[in-house]
């Protein structure tokens, strides 16, 4: 196995949805690392808007289902943290505009 296309990884990470808001997980910053390993496994860091967020037990496991869909992948692991504390900064220019209407 290699490693897997780091474009892969963050394309199956915009098919994860917060519910709350209508912007894919990538675009709104939540994710904060992604390691990719030479034996096709990835680590990825990422956090919640808010540590209070209903999905938080949930998050994680959908993250990591639709990353080990990729064909290459190997061991997906998932690390939630909340350090340091998610902003409206880390969002994408795309997401940014697509919230502006909500903030």
């Amino acid at each position: 196995m290699t490693k897997v296309d780091l474009i892969k990884i963050e394309d199956a990470l915009k098919t994860v949805h917060d519910p709350e808001i209508p912007v894919n997980i990538y675009d709104l910053g939540l994710i904060y690392d992604i390691n990719r390993f030479d034996d096709g496994n990835i680590h990825i860091t990422m956090s919640l808007t808010a540590p209070g967020c209903p999905v938080a037990g949930e998050m994680p496991g959908q993250v990591a289902e639709a990353v080990a869909k990729i064909p290459e992948a190997g061991k997906v692991d998932v690390d939630l943290v909340w350090e340091p504390g998610w902003t409206k900064d880390r969002m994408s220019e795309d997401a940014k505009l697509a919230l502006d209407m909500l903030w």
